[in-house]
């Protein structure tokens, strides 16, 4: 394997471990969150759109690379089967073709999962910030039923206190007024921030959906390149023998 195609496999297995650790269930996205605020990943973020645009075009290029040699090989394996030429010229052809069709697999994945994985990010990211803004609805939410309890409590002990002295002061039914307007006003702000609570919860679980269905689309993936390994190995056996 060249030297290339070596950095390919290695940066092919780097992306899967970066993307198990990245599924591991116990670290929240929130914890992911603040490792991802830390000075260093913040400097790296400058060049981040770079560092991904390069990288995806040195992959599309080493994958259309791996096609034209894939195609290329191909011809001359069916042709050279066809014309009964001596085994080790057919042996030396598909051992060409094998080396192309393994280099544009790797490439493939490597494409694939470099996308999944900057979506992955993008998902955790996304989740987090709405697991942090949910958490600030429910504070809000606690603080504004707490003061709207405290209000109506107070506004209960004033209506009991006016009903025993008596109606007919102007000044005492102003300040009842006043009180049910605060009432309103805090129920209508309960009401808002109930409204906004739920929408929020309603957003948290699209994207906890969005993940589970790329968790699920990476297995998927996993047990292929799995397969192709195994195909792989098998290849080489045979290859040995």
């Amino acid at each position: 394997m060249t030297f290339q195609w070596t950095a390919v496999a290695a940066f092919l297995y780097g992306e899967i471990g970066v993307i198990l650790v990245l599924c591991v269930p116990f670290i929240s996205p929130l914890r992911w969150q603040k490792i991802f605020m830390f000075p260093l990943w913040s400097k790296m973020a400058v060049f981040w759109n770079k560092m991904f645009l390069t990288i995806i075009v040195l992959l599309i290029v080493l994958f259309l690379d791996a096609v034209r040699e894939v195609r290329k090989y191909s011809s001359v394996h069916v042709n050279e089967k066809a014309a009964n030429v001596n085994s080790s010229a057919f042996d030396h052809i598909q051992m060409k073709l094998f080396r192309s069709q393994r280099n544009l697999y790797l490439s493939g994945f490597s494409l694939f999962l470099w996308l999944v994985l900057r979506r992955t990010v993008t998902l955790l990211t996304q989740l987090a910030k709405e697991m942090a803004s949910h958490a600030a609805l429910e504070t809000q939410v606690n603080d504004a039923t707490e003061a709207a309890k405290k209000y109506m409590a107070e506004n209960e002990r004033l209506q009991e206190a006016l009903g025993g002295k008596g109606d007919g002061k102007e000044s005492t039914d102003k300040t009842e007024e006043k009180l049910k307007e605060e009432v309103e006003h805090l129920k209508a702000e309960l009401q808002k921030t109930s409204n906004a609570f739920h929408r929020a919860k309603t957003e948290a679980v699209a994207v906890k959906r969005q993940s589970e269905g790329l968790r699920r689309e990476y297995d998927h993936l996993m047990k292929k390149f799995e397969q192709l390994q195994q195909s792989l190995n098998k290849a080489e056996d045979k290859k040995d023998l």
